[in-house]
């Protein structure tokens, strides 16, 4: 009875969390969590603008350009709709270094947003 108690309560405690962004990893035992989504490339969540790249302007793209770019990828490609649907309330996990800008915190804020 204990145990199923327990099970009760962390099920419940993971459905209350805030789905948030997670770093993807290649070290020795690392796995995915079970709530999580890989929203990288190849995926069709990917962020097509690559950070480091040259714009026909000759600027070298940078992270928050990347993630803005995306953004309107994202408007021009998908609805928010669409988006809640197959997002909404799950952790999304990227390459991106969890202190720099990543386009999986634009899919988080649109996923988890109320409908307009």
């Amino acid at each position: 009875m204990n145990a199923q108690l327990e099970l009760s309560k962390s099920v419940s405690h993971a459905r209350m969390s805030k789905p948030k962004r997670i770093q993807r990893s290649r070290a020795k035992g690392w796995k995915m969590p079970t709530n999580a989504i890989y929203v990288g490339r190849p995926t069709v969540w990917g962020n097509p603008y690559v950070v480091g790249s040259k714009l026909m302007n000759g600027e070298t793209l940078n992270a928050e350009k990347a993630v803005a770019l995306y953004e309107q990828h994202l408007a021009g490609n998908f609805s928010e709709r669409d988006i809640r649907h197959c997002l909404h309330g799950k952790d999304l996990a990227c390459w991106c270094a969890l202190d720099e800008p990543c386009h999986a915190d634009v899919l988080l804020r649109i996923a988890n947003s109320r409908p307009k």
